[in-house]
C-alpha cells in the first residue's frame, strides 16, 4: 500500500477509535449524571465525580488503543490534565450560569455542555500533522 493511503487509513482508524471511546464514555458517563441526579446527588458534584472518572478513562483508552503511544504517562498525562482541568472550568461554569442563573434543566445543560466539549476537545486532542495525540 502506497504511503498516502497508509496514513489515510491510520487516520480514519484513529479517528474511529476516538469516536468510539468518546461516544461511548460521555454516553455512560451521562447516563450516570441523569440516574445519581435523579436519587438526589447534587448536579455539580455529580459532574465533578463522573468528569474525573471519565477524564482518567479516555485518558488511558484513547493513549494506548487509539493512538497507540507507548512513551511515558507523567509528561502526556500533566498536558492532559491541564487542558482537561480548563474544560472542567468551562462545564461548571456553564452549568453555573445556565441551571443557577438562568433556571434551565441541568439535565439538558449537562447535555448539551458535553456535546458541545466533545467537539471542541476532538479539535484540540487530534492534529492531523503527525497523526499522534497532542498529549502524548
Amino acid at each position: 500500500m502506497p504511503v498516502r493511503e497508509n496514513l489515510l487509513w491510520r487516520m480514519f482508524g484513529q479517528a474511529l477509535r476516538y469516536g468510539i471511546v468518546g461516544l461511548t464514555s460521555n454516553l455512560v458517563l451521562y447516563l450516570l449524571y441523569l440516574l445519581l441526579t435523579n436519587y438526589g446527588l447534587d448536579y455539580k458534584l455529580t459532574m465533578s465525580l463522573l468528569f474525573a472518572c471519565g477524564t482518567v478513562q479516555t485518558f488511558l483508552l484513547n493513549k494506548r488503543w487509539t493512538f497507540t503511544h507507548r512513551g511515558f504517562y507523567q509528561s502526556s498525562f500533566t498536558k492532559y490534565l491541564s487542558t482537561y482541568g480548563a474544560v472542567y472550568l468551562l462545564n461548571m461554569m456553564a452549568l453555573l450560569f445556565f441551571v443557577d442563573y438562568l433556571r434551565l434543566p441541568h439535565q439538558i445543560v449537562q447535555g448539551v455542555i458535553v456535546i458541545t466539549l466533545a467537539v471542541m476537545l476532538f479539535l484540540v486532542q487530534c492534529p492531523v500533522n503527525n497523526l499522534t495525540f497532542s498529549f502524548l
